[in-house]
This record gives C-alpha cells, structure tokens and sequence, in this order.
C-alpha cells in the first residue's frame, strides 16, 4: 500500500498539519509506511486545553437530550462505516479483521449504550435530622478530560472513555498512541458530521512529549489512560501536583483456571481465545493457565495441538487467524522474554526457539511471532510474572482450590481472571477469592457495554463502561437549603 493520506491534528474544528514534524505509521505486516501523522508541539497542547476549556462553559449547558441525538447521530454514522474503519485499524496495528470490525461493531453498541444515559444523570434527595433543612445533590460535569489510549485497540479504547465522557458533559482532549493514531483521527471527521459543536472534541497527535505536556498541565480535570503500567505510574506522579483525577487502566497477567471437572474442549478454546486471540496484545490475556493435576497431561496435549494449527498470515485476509505484533518495539520485547525463558531452561511445548532461522522461513515479512507455550512454570518465574504482552502462554499445574487461589493472586496485578468448573458452588466461592476486577465463569474475554471493567492492584484504579464509567466523569455537589422562617443562631450549628 502506497502513502495513502497525511493527517493533522484536531483542534475547535479545524485540521493543522505540520509536514516538517510529523511520524510515519508503519504497517506491521509489511513494514511499509502508509500514513503521515502531525507531531503536536507544546504550544498545540496548550491550544487544545485552552479551547477545550472555553468549549466546555457552552457544552456543560446544553440538555442531556441533545447530548443524546449527537451522540445517536455519532453511532449511527460509525455503524455505516464500521468496515472501512476495521481495515484501517487493522492495517494499522495488525489485528486480524474480523476481530477489528467486531470492535467497530462494539464501540457503535457502547455509544449508544452511553447516549441512553445521558439524559438520566441525576443527584438524590437526602432526608437530614433538621426537617428545615433541605438538602439534595447534583451529579455535574468534571471538565476538561484527556483521554490517552493504547495501540493495540485503539476504537475500542478510546470508545470506553469517549462515550461516557461526552454523555456527562465533559469536553475531550483525545491522545492516540504514536503507533496507531489513523483510526482515531478519522473517527473525529465522524464526530465532525454528527454535529457536534467546535472544541468538544479535539485530537492531538505524537510521541510520549505530547503526554507528558497534556498530564502536566493546568486546565485539565481528568485523565484517562490506557497502557502499561510503568506509564500509569509516572501519568500519576504527572497530575499529582495539580491533584487531577485519574482513571488508570494498566496492564495485567491474568490467570487463567481449569479444574477436572470442566468441559475439556470448551476450556481449551477459551484459553486459547485468551492469550492468542489479538496476538496476545491485550490486558486481559489469560497468560497464566492453571490446570487441575489430574487432567493436566490430556489438556495439554488438546491445547498443544489447538494452538499449533493456528494460521499467522496477512490480517486483512479472512483464513488468517492471527496477524503480526504491532510495532518493532513490542516485537523486541516479547522475543527478547521467549529468549530469556528458554535460556533460564524453560520447557518449550510451542514455539520457535531458534527465532532468527525460522522466522525467515515465513513467507510474510511482518513481525510474526508464532502461538508459544511453555509448561512446568513455575508461578514465581519471570515469564509468570512480569506482563510480556504477546502470544506466550505459561502452564502451571495445581492440586487443589486452596492452591490455586494463592497462585493466582501471587501477582503484582489484578485486571482479570478466567474459572473452568462445572461445580457452581466452588466458581461463586473461588471468584469471591481471586484479587481481580474482571471474573469470567466458563467464559473468557467476554465483554458488554453494561459491565463496568477496571483493575485492582498494579492493574490501575477507576472503571469503564457501565454506569459506573459514567461516574468515573462527574462530580458530586451537594446544596443545603433552609426553609424555616426562624433566624438562625450564627454560633450553632445544626445537623
């Protein structure tokens, strides 16, 4: 594919290019560079929060019900172009098509989800001990947002913030990730016709610099960032100085638990589906399984044999089962940990260990990195335990619950977890004891527009989607009136 468009960055409407400091955006199936996106300066970033700002004195007043219709007319555009965007998406990042345009289809499901709240944000009436007094709440607005998103899904991310963001009356400041920003850019040209009015909405383009200006400043209410945790840490060390609310969705090692008494095949799927499905470029990826004793060699066998047959080739084509890493960073890093761990002595089950022979023999030039599996881990092991963001899966063995459950909190994280058993009373019991924010029974990766998601732990602080995402961008203000005639004593106060 050749050079196909230049983007600029989005500020109160209009489109500013700089063709002297701009970015390549590299496909990662064929390493050819194919977009041209603006470096935002700090002046730019400035900009954007100076016209976020003044946007907002407007936006916060205009009525849950037109917030609605725009937000409406933004979906219903989004769902017309829902392929063009996934093969954008997919060229960008390398995610496999038919998983890009599923997440099209689920972030057009999440705005209008949103778009149904955003006429319903309402305070309460408080009953107090002084009947005089009247007392009762307003759920408002915070500001100004920035919402900061990862390259491994970029539409889906930026929908889970974006969504209830706009439906509460914030105005956005909307950083894509320097290594796939073309999808979000030509999202706005939608938000754009939806009718949305100048400064909701604004994007700026470029390296960690730009977020490093964006988080520090002044004017900014909240920040939303999705990605590693490393940078969720310096992002809140970033806004502590301003005392900015964060909402902090960071990185996981998710476990991933299979007892004897599961549907054997319907679990092999879902771990496979769990780790290997976007490449294993995904917070949630099961990439801990833990598997009962007495069933460990026929599982693993079954997943063996599951995960092999999996068909690595050009994402855009539909027998592809799944596509390149990202970007060469993330393809250093996640070879560079396969490495590590068969140097350690790790057993390789799956997997090239010899990366620099093999790789070549694919016809695909891409960052290709096949399905790989290691068994006998043991949990305390670097591949266990530090988040290697790609498809290598780590197998542990377990004997009983009380094991398992001290495995599978033994992690720095605590975003997701998956449970295999047939016996309903231990997966309620067992979810109320594993430390993470998601809990999937006899599924996994399952996700819907009304279940809030967020972690605990390293895994970050705050929720999306849901209700509770719609919280996460308001504030409480609570207002006390006296209705009593009486003259009140200035030097008591009442309860």
């Amino acid at each position: 594919m050749s050079l196909i468009k230049k983007y600029g960055i989005y500020i109160n409407g209009e489109w500013k290019e700089n063709t002297e400091n701009s970015f390549y955006s590299i496909n990662p199936y064929n390493q050819e560079k194919w977009a041209k996106i603006t470096q935002a300066s700090e002046s730019d970033v400035r900009e954007s929060i100076k016209v976020a700002n003044t946007a907002f004195e407007q936006w916060k007043n205009v009525s849950g019900r037109k917030r609605a219709e725009l937000i409406y007319n933004f979906a219903k555009l989004l769902e017309e172009n829902i392929e063009r965007l996934a093969i954008l998406e997919t060229t960008d990042n390398g995610k496999i098509l038919r998983e890009t345009r599923n997440q099209m289809k689920f972030a057009a499901r999440n705005y209008l989800f949103f778009a149904g709240y955003a006429d319903k944000i309402n305070g309460n009436t408080i009953p107090l001990d002084n009947n005089s007094l009247f007392n009762y709440t307003k759920r408002i607005p915070l500001g100004v947002v920035a919402l900061i998103t990862s390259w491994n899904s970029p539409i889906s991310i930026l929908t889970n913030k974006l969504a209830p963001a706009l439906a509460s009356g914030n105005t956005v400041i909307i950083k894509p990730s320097e290594y796939a920003s073309v999808t979000t850019l030509e999202l706005v040209k939608l938000i754009e016709e939806a009718g949305f009015p100048k400064g909701v909405v604004n994007v700026i383009t470029g390296d960690s610099k730009v977020g490093k200006w964006l988080t520090e400043s002044k004017g900014i209410n909240k920040v939303s960032f999705t990605g590693g945790t490393e940078t969720g840490k310096i992002i809140a060390k970033n806004t502590s100085n301003t005392l900015t609310k964060n909402t902090l969705e960071l990185g996981g090692k998710s476990p991933n638990i299979v007892f004897e008494d599961a549907n054997i095949n319907a679990a092999v799927t879902g771990a496979v589906a769990g780790i290997f499905g976007a490449a294993g470029q995904t917070c949630i990826a099961g990439s801990r399984l833990f598997i009962q004793k007495t069933i460990y060699d026929e599982f693993l066998q079954k997943l063996v044999a599951k995960a092999s047959k999996i068909k690595l080739g050009n994402p855009l084509k539909k027998d592809t089962e799944m596509g390149p890493i990202a970007n060469k960073a993330q393809y250093k890093k996640i070879k560079d940990s396969i490495i590590n761990a068969v140097q350690e002595g790790l057993n390789m089950a799956l997997g090239y260990k010899d990366f620099e022979n093999q790789l070549e023999s694919l016809e695909e030039t891409g960052y290709f990195i096949p399905p790989t599996i290691f068994t006998n881990v043991e949990n305390k092991s670097n591949i266990a335990q530090n988040e290697i963001f790609g498809p290598v899966l780590s197998v542990t063995p377990f004997n009983n619950v009380s094991d398992v459950i001290e495995m599978a909190n033994n992690t720095d994280f605590g975003l997701a977890a998956g449970i295999w058993t047939n016996d309903l009373q231990r997966a309620h019991n067992l979810a109320d004891e594993i430390d993470a924010g998601t809990i999937w029974i006899n599924t996994y990766r399952s996700t819907a527009a009304q279940a809030p998601f967020g972690g605990f732990k390293n895994s970050g602080y705050g929720k999306e989607r849901g209700k509770e995402a719609l919280l996460e961008y308001t504030k409480i203000k609570n207002i006390m009136v006296n209705l009593s005639k009486e003259v009140r004593d200035p030097f008591t106060i009442e309860n």
